[in-house]
């Protein structure tokens, strides 16, 4: 065989093998669109479901370690799902009662905050306002009139188009009724259907999509496991704290902020500013309780940052602040509460992917160039 034989024969390989990847990403874009067609035209009934696998995923390493112990799966799933209905049955007996009853009080009295909070305003210097800050005090006034009147609008009617809606009481029984066993299937099958899909993967390509799904995994279970945890920890933190105090509403506001805090700065801003008003209102001119109240949320933070966040999350998630923001935007706009509970899964998985993607650009001739392949040649 001559050497223009073998180059044609060498064409005819590489044209093989590009058409072969294209038509995998046609494949893959194209199962991409699917699924996001079936988001698209079924989340309004996906929400148990969707809660049911992240709740799999989220108890799949307890499930792997009694296991090890010496349980069977299938006992290890009945143990597991018993005590999380348990824990779940008891908070919702003794917990959601004072958290329903506080709700109530604070939308009720949202509009009396709001005007104490003026009033603590209209009590300084008008003449030092406009010195200091540059405002004048009828402006201002206006301006915070403007604000309560708008913002207990827009409250009262949002959580009480929440508490009306007949599509969210179908939700919530969905979420008590069908999560559990959905969960209880997941956590049992879990292992037989990643090695399932680990069977579908073309073989050709297995290596590599081995390694994207194990980023992947990392990347979500170091936000849905380590994040989760860290979010439950300081709400139960700035819960008792905030209680113990005398705030009220403390325990609302603390688990509210808890439930949150996934959204980076969001959470814990909104956080600060409820329940720094509500003791500006509530102990003012006692200030120090004031003090004590942003103590309690800048020593949540210091916690996070220097302790939970190093040993639970770690670096090796990935996901930007703006990035996750935007995720848990755009998902929720275009699928609804489904969307806020996929876009942080989806988010980390495309992180990953496109790491991948830049990591083979950089090695691939529309980055280097074909100079650059000659001189590795002649070399």
């Amino acid at each position: 065989m001559n050497k223009q034989d073998a180059d044609i024969q060498e064409r005819m390989a590489e044209v093989v093998v590009a058409g072969a990847f294209r038509r995998q990403i046609v494949f893959w874009l194209g199962a991409m669109v699917a699924f996001i067609a079936f988001l698209y035209f079924f989340s309004s009934i996906l929400l148990p479901f969707f809660a049911g696998m992240i709740l799999a995923y989220f108890l799949d390493p307890v499930a792997d370690r009694l296991q090890r112990l010496g349980l069977s799966r299938l006992a290890s799933t009945v143990v597991i799902l018993l005590a999380f209905v348990v824990v779940l049955t008891l908070g919702l007996m003794l917990v959601i009662p004072i958290l329903a009853s506080q709700a109530a009080d604070f939308l009720a009295k949202i509009p009396d905050y709001l005007t104490g909070l003026q009033a603590l305003i209209n009590r300084f210097d008008p003449e030092w306002l406009s010195r200091t800050v540059g405002v004048e005090p009828a402006a201002l006034r206006d301006g915070l009139s403007s604000l309560m009147t708008q913002g207990t609008k827009f409250l009262t009617g949002l959580f009480s188009s929440l508490l009306s809606s007949g599509r969210t009481l179908i939700d919530i029984g969905g979420l008590f009724v069908i999560t559990p066993v959905v969960a209880f299937y997941m956590l049992l099958d879990w292992d037989k259907m990643v090695a399932r899909v680990d069977s579908w993967v073309p073989r050709d390509q297995l290596a590599t999509v081995r390694t994207i799904a194990r980023d992947i995994d990392g990347a979500v279970a170091g936000f849905v496991r380590g994040q989760g945890t860290v979010c439950l920890i300081l709400g139960l933190f700035y819960a008792v704290a905030l209680t113990v105090v005398g705030l009220n509403f403390g325990l609302l506001i603390g688990l509210f902020t808890g439930l949150i805090g996934f959204i980076p700065y969001v959470g814990s801003m909104v956080g600060l500013v409820l329940s720094v008003g509500v003791a500006l209102v509530q102990f003012w001119p006692e200030w120090h309780w004031v003090i004590v109240v942003a103590v309690i949320f800048f020593a949540g933070q210091f916690v996070e940052g220097n302790i939970l966040q190093p040993n639970l999350v770690g670096k090796s998630v990935g996901l930007h602040p703006v990035w996750l923001m935007f995720a848990l935007f755009a998902f929720g706009a275009l699928f609804g509460f489904v969307g806020l509970l996929i876009a942080v899964p989806a988010a980390a998985a495309v992180g990953v992917l496109v790491r991948f993607g830049l990591a083979r650009y950089l090695e691939s001739p529309f980055y280097r160039g074909h100079a650059v392949d000659l001189k590795h040649s002649k070399d």
